[in-house]
């Protein structure tokens, strides 16, 4: 009798496995939803062990779809045929915006959600909410050109390239800003769609003084990207022409990457020292573009900066967008890394190293 028991409970412990393996396949077919919802808990999950930083991250996998018959909100059944979703951004979702580039830095589109594994402080997401291949997301974009005396002779070089990259990246959903920063800061126009207006911007600027680069970043940030207020979701980018050298500044250079980390802000750097070799100012542009998911830029020769500014905008319709839910979130303003990959090791992802979760009176 006793053996009949245990083998009877042997067979239930066994069809169950079957039917959670199967669970998990059916999800990880399922395609990218949209309807809302908590994702079912896994299986006895105090058990398994938590993953950390060092550990290979778990594969994306989306939550099931919605019950046969359920009725979706109008922006999900929408969403699909959008060329630019409308995400509404709560406080404890996060918008990723990152870049793949193959063993040749050609950039990769084309992937789906299962081709990445990602870790936010440490621990797979709870939820993932969105995933899209992202050409015409909203770009706000923001020009910074260094005007301190030291790159006087090449800023005509600067002005040009800055103007041609304006008509080639504005669409009509995007807004950019031009200024100038020496030892202040100089707004020579504010957010706006108009490309007159920019060029005019860019045009007005005006080389001379010292160069607090780390003062601008970290004021541009705060006073430009940090306050923007959006119905849906946009890229934030800094396109900052400098030599990277700093002496006036008194903000640390950790002090204006950490802004820009808050205001969710991606810099590309172009370097507009044309030496054979780096020097420190252009590993500070190095720092400040690998912490935010951005690149660094080094022409060769001062005319070449124009293809930098090509390169930049070839990428920025060549991202990624991926919203999720962190799991043991929590509204106290601290910083949460980001560890994303590529399941594939010939992709390399770029994106931010992390982020500041809100605080709870924000």
């Amino acid at each position: 009798m006793l053996g009949r028991i245990v083998r009877v409970n042997e067979l239930y412990r066994t069809s169950r496995m079957v039917a959670l393996v199967a669970a998990s396949l059916i999800a990880l077919a399922a395609p990218t939803p949209f309807a809302q919802g908590p994702i079912p808990p896994a299986p006895q999950p105090q058990q398994q062990p938590q993953p950390q930083p060092s550990q290979q991250p778990q594969v994306i996998v989306p939550k099931a779809p919605a019950a046969q018959g359920a009725k979706q909100p109008a922006a999900t059944q929408q969403v699909q045929d959008m060329d630019t979703p409308v995400l509404k951004v709560q406080s404890n979702e996060v918008d990723l915006v990152f870049t793949v580039t193959d063993k040749k830095g050609h950039f990769v589109t084309g992937l789906n959600q299962s081709s990445f594994g990602l870790l936010d402080n440490g621990v797979a997401p709870e939820q993932v909410l969105h995933f899209y291949a992202q050409k015409d997301l909203p770009l706000r974009v923001g020009i910074m050109l260094d005007t301190s005396s030291s790159i006087r002779g090449r800023f005509a070089f600067e002005q040009d390239s800055a103007i041609s990259f304006l008509l080639q990246v504005m669409h009509r959903n995007d807004r950019g800003f031009v200024e100038g920063f020496d030892v202040q800061v100089d707004l020579a126009q504010g957010f706006t769609n108009n490309i007159d207006l920019l060029n005019q911007g860019v045009k007005k600027l005006r080389p001379g003084g010292g160069t607090a680069l780390f003062d601008a970043l970290y004021s541009t940030c705060k006073d430009q990207m940090l306050t923007l207020r959006e119905a849906g979701v946009v890229r934030k980018a800094i396109i900052m022409v400098s030599d990277g050298d700093d002496n006036y500044s008194h903000a640390l250079e950790s002090d204006a990457i950490k802004e820009c980390q808050r205001a969710e802000t991606i810099v590309y750097a172009i370097s507009t020292n044309v030496s054979p070799s780096k020097d420190k100012g252009d590993d500070v542009l190095q720092a400040i573009a690998e912490a935010t998911g951005g690149r660094a830029f080094y022409p060769t020769r001062i005319e070449d900066v124009g293809s930098s500014f090509n390169g930049i905008e070839e990428e920025l319709r060549s991202q990624y967008l991926l919203e999720y839910r962190p799991a043991n979130f929590k509204q106290d303003g601290a910083f949460r890394t980001i560890y994303l990959h590529a399941i594939d090791p010939k992709y390399h992802v770029r994106t931010h190293t992390g982020y500041f979760a809100p605080k709870a009176a924000e």
